[in-house]
This record gives structure tokens, C-alpha cells and sequence, in this order.
């Protein structure tokens, strides 16, 4: 019993380790894979800012970068009269929180890089907290991702919406 208590924790340790080493090389990832957030991107060329965001109405997620800290990971993405807007759902519970770092680097610094298609769109976030806006593009999000898109998950600060705008 004490062996296979012995090889228990040593398999444990190992794939412990063999997890830390993958959250950690990410880091240094050209981009997010999926919902892992990666590192800075370093593909890409650079791109102006579009004046109608609508190519992007049935695209699920985009990938985008935070100046500081250098990381970057994929959102939800929602197109509305030509604009483009991002959310961060969770943000009152306890697993947002230390899931969702994001949206408090935006608060310090909101300038952002968009990776689309393989062009570097250098822009800002502007979060939208109440307005005419927030019950269409809630709308949208909701008609695009299955869900009830309504004004409420941002008037309570549940989600955090921006839309992103050029720098």
C-alpha cells in the first residue's frame, strides 16, 4: 500500500508540473489557443481600423491583446450598426474573478491589439455600462451565442461590455 501511495503522489507531482509547464509556456505563445490565454502576438500584419466591423457579425470569437500586461486570449464578439463590442460574462462571482483578469487590465490601460484573419488592428476598449446601446448589442450577443440577451447582466455589472473603438 505505502508503494502505491508512493507512485500515487510521484504521478500526481508529475502531471501537477507537466500542467504548471504548459499554463507557463503559454505565456510565451504567439496567441491564445482557444480559452488559454497566450502571449503577445507576434504574427500578423498591421491593419487600419475598419469603418464597418460588419464582416465579423457571424464570427464567433476574435483574439485580442492587452498592452500590459503582454497577453492575449479570445472573446465573444458582437457586430451592431457596423460597431464591434466585446463582453466579459462572470464578473460578480468568485470564479470571474480569478478567471477574469481582462477586463481589470482594460481598466488601467484600455488600449488593445485585435488579431483577425492574420491583421493587427490597433485599437481601444470603452466599457459601456448603461445607454440605448447596451439592450441592442445584449440583443445580439444573445441571438449570436443561444442565450436571453437582455440589458440586465451589464446594468448589474455581471458582464462587462466595450465597444472597441479606434485608438
Amino acid at each position: 500500500m505505502k508503494t502505491f501511495l508512493k507512485w500515487l503522489a510521484i504521478l500526481s507531482g508529475i502531471i501537477l508540473l507537466v500542467i504548471v509547464l504548459f499554463f507557463v509556456g503559454m505565456r510565451f505563445h504567439d496567441g491564445p489557443i482557444e480559452i488559454i490565454s497566450g502571449g503577445p502576438f507576434t504574427t500578423g500584419e498591421p491593419a487600419s481600423t475598419p469603418a464597418d466591423w460588419s464582416f465579423l457579425k457571424d464570427r464567433m470569437t476574435i483574439e485580442f491583446q492587452t498592452l500590459d500586461p503582454e497577453t492575449s486570449r479570445t472573446v465573444w464578439c458582437a457586430v451592431y450598426g457596423g460597431r464591434l463590442f466585446v463582453v466579459s460574462g462572470y464578473m460578480t462571482t468568485n470564479y470571474g474573478k480569478l478567471w477574469k483578469q481582462w477586463p481589470h487590465y482594460i481598466e488601467d490601460d484600455n488600449r488593445v491589439i485585435l488579431r483577425i484573419d492574420g491583421k493587427l488592428y490597433e485599437e481601444k476598449l470603452e466599457r459601456i455600462r448603461e445607454g440605448t446601446l447596451v439592450a441592442p448589442v445584449m440583443a445580439e450577443f444573445g441571438r449570436k451565442y443561444g442565450f436571453t440577451g437582455t440589458p440586465d447582466p451589464v446594468l448589474n455589472g455581471y458582464s462587462w461590455l466595450y465597444e472597441v473603438k479606434p485608438r
